[in-house]
């Protein structure tokens, strides 16, 4: 599939980052870029079924992904959580 929209290579990104040092960053990257396509959505009704659906699949891989970074940071003796009280997603074990 091929969108015009950002967020599937944003997603790739986080997806694809090998330096957990900085996945939270691309995480945040990618939840930002789907929640804004998201509200561009909501507003025009727009997209195909086969986005909305890459979209909902691409959320729950964040989700997972989340909690594989934060697995790593805890057995690393880091303690920082991976969410952001402003960020359009929050997850919880």
């Amino acid at each position: 599939m091929s969108w015009t929209h950002g967020w599937p290579e944003v997603y790739q990104a986080a997806l694809l980052e090998t330096d957990w040092s900085k996945m939270e960053q691309r995480l945040q990257a990618a939840e930002s870029a789907i929640h804004e396509r998201e509200r561009e959505l909501s507003l025009d009704h727009g997209g195909t079924p086969e986005e909305r659906q890459a979209i909902a699949d691409a959320a729950r891989g964040l989700t997972t992904l989340r909690k594989e970074a934060e697995s790593w940071l805890a057995q690393q003796g880091q303690q920082k959580p991976l969410f952001v009280a402003n960020a359009p997603y929050v997850y919880y074990d």
